[in-house]
């Protein structure tokens, strides 16, 4: 038989058993005791640059974004740091593509000029890292050089790659980020960087980066969708977790400064993995798929845009992530949820 609380306190003459709702009763009760938190600090907004101004504005797929010329991407970080962005992640899309990808290093390329530009107009007041990869800039999309056979090279792409990260570590940048999941690229990456005496430029690697169904609207919104094959040789099968936290502790040994997982919210199980496992910081990319079902969701009317994205990013902090990655971020600081 059920026993009351009334009966419990006439049977044994106190309260007995902790009430756990006395510490949800009111909003200011909730905040004091919250396990995680969600900080401005932690939030990285990511942008696209494109160095053709005709193919500037607005992102079908990511309602809320834009493409945006250097200028635009100016003025648009000026009214960001105003609201309380901190940290931004910039993708280039080139004004052309080849099969060489020889523009992505180019130091005047589109991401050195942005680069360049964020430092001159924030300095220290703007984190500025960029996303180093070569499928905004090679022909058939892909993140590096197929052979004969359409198998992507591995050690060819990683000289290349080498060669970006350092031409955005000289224009300025304050993190780099390669996303192209080759194997050894990370060594490479910091090898190059130290000897142009750039040691100082951390690296963010995306080591942990799924073949995943979330990137439709990112690849519609850089146009960096592969033209033949998939990304399944290089970019991780979704099945294997062990392989995963192997490839982030290999990515640390190289001399990775920044952990991250991506996509996240499938993930989290991965995420908590990498942080038991490393002392390094942990990143999540909250990516564009995420993005655009929250979006979707909120039009539809079926759920509450700022809460839900909240949500989703606390739950990441949860699993052990202490840098957010997330298109979200100017809506989260427009609400105060942060």
């Amino acid at each position: 038989m059920a026993i009351s609380s009334t009966d419990f306190v006439q049977a044994y003459g106190f309260a007995g058993p902790h009430r756990s709702r006395r510490l949800r009763e009111t909003p200011l009760m909730r905040k004091l005791v919250a396990d995680v938190r969600l900080h401005r600090d932690m939030l990285v907004l990511p942008h696209f640059v494109v160095e053709d101004p005709a193919e500037a504005g607005p992102i079908n797929a990511m309602p809320g974004l834009e493409r945006m010329t250097v200028d635009g991407l100016v003025r648009a970080v000026a009214a960001d740091v105003q609201l309380g962005v901190r940290s931004v992640l910039l993708f280039g899309l080139p004004a052309s593509k080849d099969e060489t990808g020889d523009v992505a290093a180019d130091p005047n390329g589109i991401v050195p000029q942005a680069v360049r530009a964020l430092k001159t107009e924030f300095g220290q007041e703007l984190l500025v890292a960029t996303d180093v990869c070569q499928c905004a800039y090679l022909s058939h999309g892909h993140c590096g050089f197929p052979d004969a056979s359409g198998h992507i090279h591995n050690d060819a792409s990683v000289a290349a790659i080498a060669r970006i990260a350092l031409v955005h570590a000289e224009a300025g940048v304050d993190l780099v980020a390669p996303s192209d999941m080759m194997d050894f690229r990370i060594a490479a990456i910091r090898r190059v960087l130290d000897g142009a005496g750039l040691e100082a430029v951390p690296i963010m690697s995306y080591a942990v980066k799924f073949a995943s169904n979330y990137y439709g609207p990112f690849r519609e919104a850089a146009g960096s969708a592969p033209h033949h094959g998939d990304r399944r040789s290089y970019q991780l099968d979704y099945r294997n977790a062990g392989i995963a936290l192997r490839e982030a502790i290999q990515d640390e040994i190289e001399g990775a400064d920044i952990l991250m997982v991506k996509p996240a919210l499938a993930y989290l199980d991965i995420i908590r993995g990498v942080k038991e496992r490393t002392d390094l910081p942990v990143a999540a990319y909250n990516v564009s798929g995420e993005y655009a079902l929250v979006k979707l969701a909120a039009q539809a009317g079926l759920a509450d845009e700022v809460a839900l994205a909240e949500e989703h990013l606390l739950a990441m902090v949860r699993a052990g992530a202490s840098v957010l990655i997330t298109y979200h971020a100017r809506e989260l600081l427009r609400a105060g949820a942060v």
